[in-house]
């Protein structure tokens, strides 16, 4: 099933069924970037807009991108501030916005969906500002070599989504290639302990000037 019909599917149980992977990742989020500031934002896989309604104090400008109508269609419903506009878009592709305009771009959950992460980080540095900020957080490659990917449940059974696998290295290696430096890497854990395989990792990166 492709990427944009199987969250078409899922949206409507997205935000309400359980799921460790979506409220880490919130979790991710906002401990992450409430150490920034930014004014124009670019949400790479929106979804329904849950780390959206989080960046609505803090922005000035939200332009949330995704693939499924369906998800969009629920983030608009739930969030209706003037600040924050929602658009169907195919990431592979040129995104369609101003090139130098957000200072913040976030991408959650999104990139194991995609294949070719070099398009990401290319279309990523025309659209930040110089020194502007690329926050990635998605499941952890050792999570995705134990078997683990974007699945949930249906009437006929569990869907399990098409995935690629990213190792740490290529999500660095594409960000050097393209400009950007490093500033956090950070894994993130279901429990205190730390005693299991990380469920997330997170990186911020930087547009060089």
């Amino acid at each position: 099933m492709s990427i944009d019909k199987a969250y078409n599917s899922w949206a409507g149980q997205y935000d309400t069924n359980e799921n460790k992977t979506r409220d880490l990742d919130k979790t991710s989020t906002i401990e992450t970037l409430s150490k920034y500031n930014f004014k124009n934002v670019l949400e790479l896989g929106c979804g329904t807009g849950k780390n959206t309604e989080w960046l609505i104090p803090k922005a000035k400008r939200i332009i949330g991108l995704d693939f499924s109508v369906e998800m969009l269609e629920i983030a608009k419903k739930k969030i209706l501030n003037p600040k924050v506009k929602f658009i169907k878009a195919d990431l592979t592709k040129d995104w369609e916005i101003k090139n130098q305009y957000v200072d913040l771009i976030t991408s959650s959950l999104t990139l194991e969906h995609i294949d070719d992460l070099n398009h990401i980080f290319h279309q990523a540095n025309q659209k930040l500002t110089d020194e502007g900020i690329f926050f990635i957080s998605e499941l952890h490659p050792f999570k995705q070599y134990s078997g683990s990917k974007a699945r949930y449940e249906t009437e006929n059974g569990i869907e399990e989504l098409q995935v690629f696998t990213h190792h740490i290295s290529d999500y660095i290696e594409n960000a050097e290639n393209n400009g950007f430096i490093l500033l956090e890497i950070k894994e993130w854990f279901d429990h205190k302990s730390k005693k299991e395989i990380p469920r997330l990792i997170s990186f911020v990166f930087q547009k060089k000037k």
